[in-house]
């Protein structure tokens, strides 16, 4: 190939609370000539997600930390501009961990390569069918396992994973109420997606909110955030209900020890089950997935929203979006 210079964020430092710019160096390179099998992907979109704060910690979890002077670790949806890889062709759309950079060279092991449908936007295999999309669905149905009339309380509920659990939690016939940080969002949730109600966590304490909003209780409750939103919810358990634990965001970025719920007792009076999962776990059932959530796409019944921040350059400042709950939908950076 005629050199091509790559724009690259690479990890610079260990965050100490919320990430900032100078935890990344920005480089630029040239890319080597690509090898047998290898194909040249041209990056189009990166995927900001909660769990790459956890990437960036040396503490064990269940991917390796970020290695200091490597780039960052990160999905995204991109488009092959070379290959020597015979199953992969140019122009193929592919997802996977592309990293934060303008193009990345890959073996194609790790890639998953998107069925050709020039009506679907490439932000859809971020906000919708892929790693997303598949969160939802699993964590809700798989983890939750909601039954026609149930209460489904969903917090980070305008969130790119939350958005999908409610409307699928609507398809499968529950109330829905779902927690949000502003007056904006919830009106989003009640008014466009469907939610049966929503509550501002920020305009005051947020059980006797919840409670009101719940007043048959909570059967299924999808959590995203932890912190009092968990304790508040496991205060109004029903008998056999189920906590699916997707995400504790609200403590990611702590510097001291955060306090476990205190309502942890009503697990035990209610019988009920509290369950933490990764996406990971449900790659090799993708297919079904995909299927149901494209025809609730395409029925009307379900729909995603992306919230777009435009050039890689800005992608360390974009992350702390979402810790500061200034995202609604799928956070992604258009490189």
């Amino acid at each position: 190939m005629s050199t091509i210079m790559n724009r690259q964020w690479r990890l610079a430092a260990r965050p100490v609370g919320l990430p900032k710019v100078t935890d990344f160096a920005w480089r630029e390179e040239a890319l080597s000539e690509l090898k047998e099998g290898e194909v040249l992907i041209h990056n189009r979109y990166l995927s900001l997600d909660p769990t790459m704060r956890g990437w960036m910690s040396d503490a064990p979890g269940y991917l390796p930390p970020v290695a200091l002077g490597a780039v960052m670790r990160g999905g995204g949806v991109g488009v092959v501009e070379q290959s020597r890889n015979p199953a992969i062709a140019e122009g193929a759309v592919v997802q996977g961990m592309l990293g934060w950079q303008e193009y990345t060279v890959s073996d194609g092991r790790a890639l998953d390569v998107m069925p050709a449908e020039p009506a679907v936007p490439l932000t859809a295999y971020l906000g919708l069918f892929g790693m997303i999309g598949l969160t939802a669905y699993y964590g809700l149905l798989d983890i939750g396992q909601p039954k026609p009339g149930d209460t489904l309380v969903v917090s980070a509920a305008a969130g790119a994973v939350g958005s999908l659990v409610g409307q699928i939690g609507k398809i499968k016939g529950c109330r829905v109420v779902g927690i949000a940080g502003s007056d904006e969002k919830c009106r989003w949730l009640t008014e466009d997606l469907g939610f049966d109600a929503a509550i501002n966590y920020k305009s005051g304490p947020v059980y006797p909110r919840l409670r009101a909003a719940c007043p048959n209780g909570i059967d299924v409750h999808f959590e995203n955030v932890g912190g009092e939103i968990l304790d508040a919810a496991l205060g109004l358990i029903n008998l056999r209900a189920r906590i699916v634990v997707c995400g504790l965001i609200a403590q990611y970025n702590a510097t001291t020890s955060t306090p476990g719920p205190r309502n942890l007792g009503a697990l035990i009076v209610k019988r009920a089950r509290m369950e933490g999962f990764l996406v990971l776990d449900y790659y090799d059932r993708a297919a079904p997935a995909l299927r149901d959530l494209g025809q609730w796409l395409a029925e009307g019944k379900l729909t995603y929203r992306v919230d777009e921040v435009v050039g890689l350059e800005n992608a360390p400042a974009a992350l702390n979006r979402l810790f500061e709950g200034a995202n609604t939908g799928k956070l992604v950076v258009k490189v």
